[in-house]
């Protein structure tokens, strides 16, 4: 970890001087070591590991380096809240899953519990992933599933979007053990911001009993090309990728495909045919990622035992966005339904609605053809409605 003023503002000069992106910067740390003795280099020994151009802009103080040094140590040193630290490339406690990727951050600003990530092994890590606009059951998979491999002793890592992200974070909190690092939360801001801005009592709980990481200094806005780059580091810090629900264009791929790249394994959570939101799921599943249909599944493919519990565990509440709209109650209730079966009393829990209130509009969206009665008192939307 990074101990002194002088060794935190070397590490945030070589990261911020512009046109010296990360691959120069650790051929540089190759050659000369710690950042300071970069610095200390002339030009002439700098040209024989870059570029003439990177070897004078290296020479010189990046913009607003000082004040963000400072602004730095007063976050390390702030008294109250979740430990803090700022990890750099080649320290001892450096995550030793994230050296086996391509592409390692130079610099790692952590909050929560940052004991726990000097001994963070892949094989305790699973990635989970997926729409930041999900179906109801898809964000119920979501919470379920992290809820149930939690409670098997994996830490779940996801990104805190809105959406699966979210879900998953809230079902490992809801799972872990105490004492257990529940969750990872690997954010494409600096972590003086919370974004967005719906999670940020998520973030706390998260800094409480997990870990919130980004490779961005501090004052990073969310700027739209962090978040896919972060993705290879929620995968990265996993020993598999497993994608709840997914669009065909949905960053979620990116993540798979990152995860593939870096040797780790992919599983997907199959659904309805007629959702948009589970196409990305199933072109993974004919790439061949691994069809998974329960917690049970993942920790066979991951050849790790279930507790007693698993199945016993309860789903979380639905979320009040998921809640059907009086202004347009058929649409609402079609998107609380999802495009899986679903029995009056799960589907009365989703939506809040009286119980003849309900019935009589399954009732007429059952006489428009938008919606079906199937055996054992489940209702199922019909077609793509």
């Amino acid at each position: 970890m990074v101990n002194t003023p002088e060794e935190l503002g070397a590490w945030l000069r070589l990261v911020l001087t512009p046109g010296v992106g990360p691959e120069s910067a650790r051929r540089l740390l190759a050659a000369f070591g710690e950042p300071q003795a970069i610095f200390a280099q002339n030009e002439t020994a700098l040209c024989q590991v870059v570029s003439a151009k990177q070897a004078q802009t290296l020479r010189l103080m990046p913009d607003g380096c000082t004040d963000l040094t400072q602004d730095t140590l007063d976050w390390l040193q702030a008294a109250n809240g979740p430990d803090r630290c700022v990890i750099t490339l080649g320290d001892t406690d450096y995550p030793a899953p994230l050296l086996d990727i391509p592409d390692p951050p130079l610099m790692l600003y952590a909050m929560g519990q940052t004991a726990q990530l000097t001994t963070l092994r892949a094989e305790q890590a699973l990635a989970m992933v997926g729409s930041r606009n999900p179906t109801p059951q898809g964000a119920e998979n979501a919470r379920a599933f992290a809820c149930s491999l939690a409670a098997s002793g994996l830490t779940v890592v996801s990104g805190l979007a809105l959406g699966v992200d979210g879900a998953a974070h809230e079902g490992a909190l809801q799972g872990a053990t105490k004492g257990q690092l529940a969750t990872i939360a690997v954010v494409g801001t600096g972590l003086d911001r919370v974004y967005p801005r719906q999670h940020r009592d998520l973030a706390h709980r998260i800094a409480q009993n997990g870990l919130i990481l980004s490779e961005y200094p501090l004052g990073t806005p969310p700027l739209s090309p962090n978040f896919p780059r972060r993705n290879r580091l929620i995968s990265g810090l996993s020993q598999a990728t497993l994608v709840v629900e997914a669009a065909l264009q949905s960053g979620s791929l990116i993540t798979a495909k990152q995860a593939l790249e870096q040797g780790r394994d992919v599983m997907a959570i199959p659904g309805s045919i007629h959702s948009a939101q589970a196409k990305g799921c199933h072109a993974l599943i004919k790439q061949g990622a691994k069809l998974v249909e329960s917690a049970q599944d993942v920790l066979e493919e991951l050849r790790l035992p279930a507790p007693d519990a698993q199945q016993a565990l309860d789903l979380p509440a639905p979320t009040q966005e998921d809640a059907p709209s009086a202004h347009d109650p058929e649409r609402a209730l079609l998107r609380a339904m999802g495009h899986d079966p679903v029995g009056l009393d799960a589907l009365q829990a989703r939506c809040g609605w009286p119980t003849a209130q309900l019935q009589a509009q399954l009732l007429e969206l059952e006489l428009m053809g938008q919606v079906g009665r199937l055996p054992g008192g489940l209702f199922q939307r019909m077609g793509s409605a």
